[in-house]
């Protein structure tokens, strides 16, 4: 039990140390260092959607049959946050905004954002850890997913963070309100557990429709803001090595 809840916990304090970069960094973010984190977070969560999500879904079947599950459960999971992104407010890291409620304030509509793309990492994580409590794979493999998710949300904590300072808020203001966005986090892997364990036969769906939701956030989000601008080849070679960062994590203690 106390494995289960450490692997629910660890993406929700990555989020908190990212947002502390608040306390030690100037206002503004140098470009260069963002390139770098959203380069970094997006090999990352490619990785673990593969390795730690779809594989084990399509290994949880037999035969041709068992893509059937996971392309279904791929394409929800897209089709999830494409739905949540339609018609919740939305706010890109770098400020953009986007939706139909675009008079609310900017911090709420970031915070808003942040919570809506951590909830379906959290949904990652309770669906790894359900895998290894039905002997789908091992816990170490749902701790490294973990992991690998707490890496990726420590540039997302200092992307949160850092707007909301330059924006006039102050260092402590923007630190809680960028270490709460992850706070869902913990809230959606309990909830998939619960799920998981009336259902065990959803397993490959759940696996996958958290690939779909994960993969959907880096598609959306942080591959066209890494790859705008100056910097972006910095935002390939940070993406080469969340990448194999990830890979190798599962590997090693999957």
């Amino acid at each position: 039990m106390s494995a289960v809840l450490v692997a629910l916990l660890i993406p929700f304090f990555g989020t908190a140390l990212g947002s502390a970069f608040v306390f030690f960094m100037k206002r503004d973010m140098p470009i260069l260092v963002q390139k770098i984190l959203l380069g970094f977070a997006s090999g990352v969560m490619v990785a673990a959607s593969v390795w730690s999500l779809l594989i084990p879904s399509l290994e949880s079947g037999e035969g041709p049959k068992a893509v059937i599950p996971a392309v279904i459960g791929l394409l929800g999971g897209f089709a999830f946050l494409l739905l949540i992104d339609y018609i919740t407010p939305h706010i890109h890291a770098t400020g953009s905004r986007e939706g139909p409620r675009s008079h609310l304030s900017r911090t709420t509509m970031l915070a808003l954002a942040v919570t809506i793309h951590n909830f379906p990492e959290g949904m990652a994580v309770g669906v790894a850890i359900a895998g290894a409590l039905s002997s789908e794979f091992s816990m170490a493999g749902a701790l490294a997913l973990s992991l690998g998710i707490a890496i990726q949300n420590i540039p997302e904590g200092a992307i949160i963070s850092m707007p909301l300072r330059a924006a006039g808020n102050s260092r402590m203001r923007a630190f809680t309100i960028g270490s709460l966005s992850g706070i869902v986090e913990p809230f959606g892997g309990a909830l998939v557990l619960a799920i998981a364990s009336l259902a065990t036969t959803l397993m490959p769906y759940l696996l996958s429709f958290a690939a779909g939701a994960m993969l959907y956030v880096v598609i959306e989000e942080l591959v066209p803001e890494a790859s705008q601008g100056e910097h972006s080849n910095i935002a390939t070679i940070g993406f080469a090595l969340g990448f194999a960062l990830m890979m190798v994590l599962d590997v090693v203690m999957g």
